[in-house]
């Protein structure tokens, strides 16, 4: 390889891995984006507050640990990711989610992110 060769491929490569430096900075180290820093809870959906599929306006979460809680979907930011009327599916099979929620002290919880909970 000569000295014009080599000073293109290391100047390549560094311009490689400091993308991939700042690529790995921004992303935030591999959690979700738009996830909210906010308490989580998993558990099983127990019943869907719905008109339709389309329609979902809460649920209630048996927490892993025995709790009943019940979720409005008013803030909830993943609704593309994971639909709301998704969570009928979550209640057929007693597939565990995991919710991020915001609780403004009314006794009903606000779900900011829903997602599949994972296997325990």
């Amino acid at each position: 390889m000569d000295r014009t060769t080599r000073r293109v491929f290391i100047g390549a490569l560094a311009v490689l891995i400091a993308l991939g430096v700042v690529l790995t900075v921004l992303g935030g180290g591999g959690s979700s984006p738009g996830r909210p820093d906010a308490p989580t809870v998993d558990g099983v959906v127990l019943k869907v507050d719905s008109t339709g599929l389309a329609s979902v306006s809460g649920f209630t979460l048996r927490s892993d640990d025995g709790r009943t809680l019940l979720f409005t979907l008013a803030g909830l930011r993943n609704g593309t990711v994971f639909p709301p009327g998704h969570l009928a599916e979550h209640q057929a099979t007693s597939s565990r989610i995991r919710v991020s929620y915001a609780d403004a002290g009314t006794g009903t919880l606000d779900a900011l992110w829903i997602e599949d909970a994972p296997a325990r």
